[in-house]
């Protein structure tokens, strides 16, 4: 994906091949096809299915045309300003190009995102690792982290656990994302993030390494084939407590879930009602065990296999320096950058992008040992 779409107007053909453009429109067809048969609303879970895959069809070949029509008119200013020799043009052309690569990546991303639960919501969990309080506030700034990520993104965010640890930071913390390819987009997310810096809470300011993981499940449908015993679930009623602010409230409304059978626990604190909290608990139980059920049947499938990780030295999938030098670095793909604060406020983009599209380290690069 680079600026080979750029130069002329006989690069557009290069989008179809590469997008598939005319089996996208044959797909539309097809559906809406379906969609004219007087039994199709007779499996109302069927018709669902059928209709969102239409709309997904649909808003993914109108960006493309959207896409082409940008390039077009670029092409189109291009040649004008080539024959009139117009400087003014060529600059405008230059400041609009990064966009229509992006637009463009963004187009490739959601090819690739062909799994079949990319498109759904998600729910993330962030953990500490090793380190005790250092480790604590390290999840609170991945915490942070993401949800400035997620904004950029254009995901809706809801923070249904949030428990604070003792002097700093979190003990565990859960985030319910809501958007088109909501896990298509943060499973490049999971697994362990190493953080290297001077610690503030260190009297002789010496530097510590923290760890955090972080992992990522899709949402369940209700209508899943995961059946819940309530016979075998315990449900525990508590009050909100933490940092205070739009995640915690103070009420005796907040949820805890214990599957017995599987030991898997959930909390949500989200909501001032008991009763809205325990409905988000029993989305987050169903996600879970979901999760539980896939692993247990694709125990060599990587992407599930990183959440079961140790949360120490040895099983990161990125590095975050802040001393003696300023870099992050994703240990799987090899792109890294020196602007620390950048990825910090949300600017994960280039590592996201470059582990979904298969980019790889360049051949024989060392991991750097920070330490």
């Amino acid at each position: 994906m680079k600026n080979n779409y750029l130069y002329s107007i006989k690069g557009l053909p290069i989008f179809g091949g590469i997008f598939e453009i005319d089996a996208k429109i044959k797909l539309i067809e097809d559906l809406e096809k379906k969609t004219l048969d007087p039994d199709f609303w007779k499996s109302s879970e069927k018709a669902k299915a059928i209709l969102q895959e239409l709309n997904q069809q649909k808003k993914w070949v109108n960006d493309y045309n959207k896409l082409t029509a940008h390039l077009s008119d670029l092409q189109t200013l291009f040649d004008l300003a080539k024959e009139e020799e117009d400087v003014q043009s060529f600059q405008e052309i230059r400041l609009e190009i990064p966009t229509l690569i992006q637009q463009a990546e963004e187009l490739e991303l959601r090819k690739m995102l062909g799994g079949p639960d990319d498109r759904k919501n998600a729910i993330m969990t962030i953990k500490p690792g090793a380190g005790g309080t250092e480790s604590q506030d390290w999840a609170e700034m991945l915490l942070r982290m993401y949800l400035r990520w997620l904004e950029k993104k254009g995901f809706k965010t809801e923070i249904i656990d949030y428990q604070p640890g003792e002097q700093a930071g979190i003990k565990e913390a859960a985030i319910e994302i809501v958007g088109d390819y909501a896990y298509g987009y943060c499973k490049a997310e999971i697994g362990v993030h190493r953080l290297v810096r001077i610690s503030p809470f260190d009297a002789n300011a010496r530097r510590h390494t923290s760890f955090a993981a972080v992992s990522v499940i899709p949402e369940v449908e209700e209508s899943s084939e995961i059946r819940i015993n309530p016979n075998e679930l315990k449900i525990d009623v508590f009050r909100a407590s933490g940092a205070g602010g739009q995640h915690v409230n103070r009420t005796e409304s907040a949820v805890r879930i214990t599957h017995i059978p599987t030991g898997i626990v959930v909390t949500c604190q989200a909501e001032r009602s008991q009763i809205k909290n325990r409905a988000t608990a029993m989305k987050y139980l169903l996600a879970k065990l979901a999760a539980k059920q896939r692993e247990e049947e694709e125990k060599k499938n990587a992407e599930f296999e990183a959440q079961k990780s140790d949360i120490a030295w040895g099983n990161q999938i990125r590095s975050y320096v802040f001393t003696p030098y300023t870099m992050v670095k994703d240990l799987r793909t090899g792109v890294e950058t020196s602007n620390v604060q950048a990825v910090m406020d949300g600017d994960l983009d280039q590592f996201v992008t470059a582990f979904l599209l298969g980019k790889k380290r360049v051949k024989g690069q060392k991991d750097e040992d920070d330490e």
